[in-house]
Formats: structure tokens, C-alpha cells, sequence
């Protein structure tokens, strides 16, 4: 619910005004010259009606219009001489709205109508008195009318200026962007171009000479040509503005059977019923598995490692352990990869546990909410 400028929210706002000018309406009423009816009840009913009306002003501008308009008509032909105040305020929401013919053909027929209701209930005789009384309702109407156009412009006015404000500063995004897109593709491109193809010739020459090819020299070849992937995948994603995720669960088994390419033995398992996940879940996750995979081949010296996928209701689950050099009594040093999952981890509220088992090696367990969709 929105708040003014004071911090009262609007539905508390529209019946402080509307109670106000009900009170209002009841004071003029009982001050003044009673009716020469027997109709004070129900003039008295119409002013209180005709007041708090306006409560529903912001959701139903016509209906309102019309209600106080009625009210007004009526408590005038009851013989109360009181100005349709509470008119004036539909007037003014109606505008507002922009809801202007409507306004202005309602407006018309109040003033045809309420002379007539004033002479019926024989308050208003003079012809004089008459023509005034008319040309002052004239001139509220049209300030009333007038106040809520041009504060309908105003909002038309900020809107598109905030619009402008978000318009230009997603512009400066892609651009940045695109800055960043070419500034990868220039600066890495040719170093890990060159990495790949002295490692693809290596291990070439050495194929050609009958000689076994080591398994470090097969480790950066895949390093190499993983690394393009990456990159092209990255450099897409940034001139795409991120509408593709360019890697996800899908491709966490084709991670796995890489892993294994460097003689780590490395397994798979997915629990729970598979559902889809959200977009960032699903890169996050990728993420997660890769970068525990890499520090595995990078640090750990491990035999075997364990990639555990749970597919909960309310959140995936992600456990990757290694049995690798680490020990309990050892103090895990964050590096840039366990940094950056958290990271990705903390914006999508979850949480990650990353440290050395009990039984010697290193785990990494990370939990991300998911959404349900109803």
C-alpha cells in the first residue's frame, strides 16, 4: 500500500478526508437555517453519505462522482443550503483519474440541477441571488476540475521522466556490456587461443611419434578447450543481456565426464523428482559444481570425488566431496573460487558450507531456495 508524504498510507488518507468532509457537511447543515421540510433526517443522511463517499474515490472515481452528486441534489431538495462540497472533491478525483468527459458531463448536469433542487425545496427564491449562486459553483467546479488535470499531468510527467531515467540508464548498461564483451574477446581470446593449439600440437606430435602422451599435457588440452567454451559462452551471454544462461544442470553431467578425463573417479547422483528451477538457480548451481571440480584437480590430489544433486519442494541442494589432502584440523584458505560461490550463493538467500570432512578431503555443500510457482 503506498504511502504520502508523511507516511499515512492512502486508504487511511482517503478516509481521514472523506470523515472530514462528512463532519463538515453535518456542521454547515445543523448550523444552518433548518429545512423547510419534513425531510431533516434523510438531508442529514445524504450530507453524512455524501462525505464519506469519497473514501472510495482513488478505486471508483465515477461511481463516486456520482453518489456525491446525488447526495447533493438530494439533501438540496430536503432544503439544506449546503455547497456540494463533497461534489467538488469527486470532481477533483475524477480528473485526477482522467476521467474527463465523464467529469465534465456530470459537472454540466449539477449545475442544471441543482438550482432546480434549491427552488424545489423553496430556500432560493431571488433571481439575483440565483445567477451568483450559480457562477460561484461554476468557478469551483472548474478550480476543482482544473487542480486534478494538472495533477494528473504532473504524474504523467514524472512517470515518463522516470521511465527516461530507466530507459537511459539500461543503455549505459549494455553498453558497459558490450565494453566488457570486447574487452574479454581482446585481452583473453588469442592467450587461450595459443594455449589450446600448442597443446592440441603436442599432443599431436607425440600421438605421431608413438610415444604415450602424458596425462597433464591431455588435462590442459581439455583445460584449454573448456576455457574457449567459457568464454564464448560468457562473451554471449553479455551481448545477449543475460537472456540465455549459457550453462545450467543440464550440463553438469558433461562436467563430470570431463572430470573423469583426468583420472579423477568421479560420480553423479540426482535425487529427488527433477523440476525445472529458476534461471539464476540453475547458473548458480552449474557454477558451484564446476568450480568445486576444478579445485579438486587444481588442489585437492584427490582419487575420487561425488557430485550430489537433491531436488527438494522448497530448495536444490548441491554436495560435492572429494577425499583429497585436506583434514579435519586443517584451516580452509578461501580462495577466489570459494569466494565467489558464496557470493553467488548469498544473492539468492541460500546458504554454503564449505570445509574439510572429518574422514579427510573437502566438501562443499550449498542449499538454494526455490520458488514454487502456483
Amino acid at each position: 500500500m503506498s504511502t504520502g508524504r508523511f507516511g499515512v498510507r492512502a486508504d487511511v488518507r482517503d478516509w481521514l478526508i472523506a470523515v472530514g468532509v462528512a463532519a463538515t457537511l453535518l456542521v454547515a447543515g445543523l448550523s444552518g437555517q433548518p429545512p423547510a421540510t419534513n425531510l431533516g433526517l434523510l438531508g442529514y443522511a445524504l450530507l453524512a453519505a455524501g462525505g464519506l463517499a469519497l473514501a472510495a474515490g482513488r478505486r471508483a472515481p465515477v461511481p463516486v462522482l456520482a453518489v456525491t452528486g446525488l447526495c447533493a441534489v438530494g439533501y438540496q431538495a430536503a432544503g439544506f443550503d449546503v455547497p456540494a462540497v463533497a461534489f467538488l472533491f469527486a470532481v477533483y478525483a475524477a480528473m485526477r483519474a482522467g476521467h474527463r468527459i465523464v467529469t465534465v458531463a456530470a459537472s454540466v448536469t449539477m449545475l442544471a440541477a441543482l438550482p432546480l433542487a434549491a427552488l424545489a425545496s423553496l430556500h432560493d427564491t431571488g433571481e439575483a441571488f440565483a445567477q451568483a449562486r450559480g457562477a460561484l459553483e461554476l468557478a469551483w467546479l472548474i478550480a476543482a476540475g482544473a487542480a486534478g488535470e494538472a495533477l494528473r499531468q504532473a504524474e504523467r510527467r514524472a512517470d515518463e521522466a522516470e521511465r527516461t531515467r530507466e530507459e537511459t540508464a539500461r543503455r549505459r548498461a549494455d553498453e558497459e556490456r558490450l565494453h566488457i564483451a570486447r574487452e574479454l574477446h581482446d585481452s583473453l581470446t588469442h592467450q587461450i587461443s595459443v594455449i589450446k593449439v600448442q597443446a592440441e600440437a603436442a599432443v599431436h606430435v607425440a600421438r605421431k611419434r608413438g610415444e604415450p602422451v602424458p596425462e597433464a599435457l591431455l588435462a590442459i588440452r581439455e583445460a584449454g578447450r573448456e576455457a574457449t567454451r567459457e568464454l564464448r559462452a560468457t562473451l554471449e551471454a553479455l551481448r545477449d543481456d543475460g537472456t540465455t544462461p549459457p550453462q545450467g544442470l543440464g550440463h553438469v553431467p558433461a562436467l563430470v565426464e570431463r572430470a573423469r578425463t583426468t583420472g579423477l573417479d568421479a560420480t553423479l547422483t540426482i535425487e529427488g523428482q527433477l523440476q525445472d528451477v529458476p534461471a539464476a538457480v540453475d547458473r548458480t548451481a552449474y557454477r558451484i559444481v564446476q568450480e568445486s571440480l576444478t579445485n579438486i584437480a587444481r588442489h585437492a590430489a584427490a582419487a575420487t570425488a561425488s557430485v550430489r544433486i537433491d531436488y527438494r519442494p522448497d530448495a536444490l541442494t548441491i554436495r560435492i566431496d572429494d577425499d583429497g589432502k585436506a583434514t579435519a584440523d586443517t584451516a580452509p584458505v578461501p580462495g577466489v573460487g570459494l569466494l565467489g560461490m558464496r557470493e553467488r550463493v548469498t544473492i539468492l538467500g541460500g546458504r554454503l558450507r564449505a570445509e574439510p570432512r572429518s574422514e579427510g578431503g573437502f566438501t562443499v555443500q550449498a542449499e538454494l531456495p526455490v520458488e514454487r510457482t502456483s
